[in-house]
């Protein structure tokens, strides 16, 4: 793995997850549109410089240009389950993990992340206004693998539990637009 710091950008893998059942919004949330373009496809523009890109969701749901897709290794078992097929697929250390419901992520948003990692650090996520940490549109390192199988093997589902909290480094004083989520096409309806 490269250095974030100095001339070489660190490596990292992409992961969406896109095979929620989309039940509050009433249809498939990936393919709904916004500025003309999917849900899905603008949360992989602001992914776009990934040395991998992995998007988990059934075999032949969508088709995303440069974008491996992998099923979920436990499908319907929510995001927590999505991060562990991404950490087992990646072919790099830190994983870029987020769902279909974060558009209003950007590769600033993503460098501002990377830019603030620390050697003893598993997890790095952005805090919204109200200084909770956001665990969907967050890097993970495949350390976590045998932590998140063992919590999902005791039924665990809570993605925010994926790290351990000391482990995180939290990142704060973004834009507010990031914490935009998308679960109803109220919320779609109310993005600028």
């Amino acid at each position: 793995m490269s250095s974030s710091h100095g001339a070489s950008p660190l490596a990292f893998t992409a992961a969406i997850t896109a095979g929620g059942q989309s039940r509050r919004f009433g249809s498939d949330k990936a393919l709904a549109q916004w500025r003309g373009q999917t849900l899905l496809w603008h949360v992989a523009q602001a992914l776009a410089s990934a040395d991998q890109k992995v998007l988990i969701a059934p075999a032949g749901r969508y088709d995303l240009a440069g974008w491996h897709t992998i099923g979920d290794t436990r499908p319907a078992q929510g995001p927590l389950a999505g991060l562990e097929a991404a950490l087992w697929a990646a072919e790099y250390d830190w994983v870029a993990f987020a769902g279909v419901d974060v558009p209003t992520l950007t590769p600033a948003y993503w460098a501002a992340l990377l830019h603030a990692m620390k050697p003893d650090a598993l997890s790095v996520q952005a805090t919204d206004p109200t200084g909770q940490p956001q665990p969907l549109g967050a890097l993970y390192h495949r350390a976590l693998l045998p932590h998140l199988s063992a919590l999902l093997d005791n039924g665990e589902r809570r993605l925010r539990l994926a790290c351990p909290p000391e482990r995180v480094v939290q990142v704060g004083n973004l834009p507010e637009h990031f914490f935009r989520n998308i679960n109803t096409p109220q919320d779609l309806e109310h993005l600028p």
